[in-house]
């Protein structure tokens, strides 16, 4: 079995130093011993702040803080998309579709495609004088155009009796449609507001409550500290007056 010990260390300075002028973390770290046969530990971190109980950074921690996160970054940061993004996939246009593509980045007006005029009610063909016999092909060319026209009209026609009986209700419809989605999605951005707003809450409320005792314990570490260093100050000094004595000795034996 394996076995796992939590460890807990500030990101910066000790609690004492916490407000103000350092960063407001705290790193938890939980590290497991590897198993035998597993191929990677289990390292799982989680950053958290105490912004309810903590003070603000001030503009000098803030600024340090910037200049450490410059530093982790590479120079390319801002221009190399992160490994893990995958690279977007190159287009594959057909050749009509490039030509267009390039002709609307030109500005180019649009040219070819369906003639509209065909649509168009035609004339009928002239002639120079009455006597003269009637040109049976251009007849024929002025029937052809106008028949695509008149069914272009009907069809129309029909289109817009169409819409004009059935449209209403589908636009009513689809309105309905659009109307439960919205709201579907209005009730489950409410839902995760409210959810978070009870985060934050719960979060505020246990940080408020556990604020005196981080308190005594910062004031119980500064004096554990305080007496750890008044220890350290009394031996040196212990240790300088033993060798001035033992200095003293060997000065009066060697008289």
């Amino acid at each position: 079995m394996a076995e796992s010990a939590a460890l807990i260390s500030p990101l910066s300075s000790p609690p004492s130093h916490r407000n103000g002028s350092q960063i407001n973390l705290l790193v938890f770290t939980l590290t497991s011993v590897q198993e035998p046969h597993s191929k990677m530990p289990l390292i799982n971190e989680s950053h958290d702040s105490l912004p309810y109980i903590d003070s603000a950074p001030t503009a000098s921690a803030q600024a340090r803080a910037q200049q450490l996160i410059n530093a982790e970054l590479s120079p390319e940061h801002a221009s190399t998309m992160h490994p893990w993004i995958p690279e977007a996939p190159e287009p594959r246009f057909s050749q009509f579709m490039q030509q267009e593509l390039a002709r609307k980045a030109q500005g180019a007006p649009l040219t070819g495609g369906i003639d509209l005029s065909r649509y168009e009610a035609p004339e009928a063909p002239t002639r120079a004088s009455d006597t003269e016999t009637p040109d049976l092909d251009a007849w024929r060319q002025t029937l052809q155009k106008a028949y695509s026209s008149s069914s272009h009209l009907s069809k129309r026609h029909e289109n817009l009796a169409l819409l004009e009986e059935h449209g209403k209700n589908a636009w009513l419809i689809g309105n309905s449609q659009l109307e439960e989605i919205l709201g579907a999605l209005e009730k489950e951005l409410a839902e995760t507001k409210a959810a978070s707003e009870e985060v934050n809450k719960q979060r505020k409320i246990a940080q408020e409550a556990s604020q005196g005792e981080l308190v005594s314990l910062e004031e119980t570490w500064k004096s554990r500290l305080g007496a750890i260093l008044d220890v350290e100050v009394a031996s040196e000094r212990l240790r300088i007056q033993r060798l001035d004595h033992m200095r003293q000795v060997a000065q009066q034996q060697a008289r």
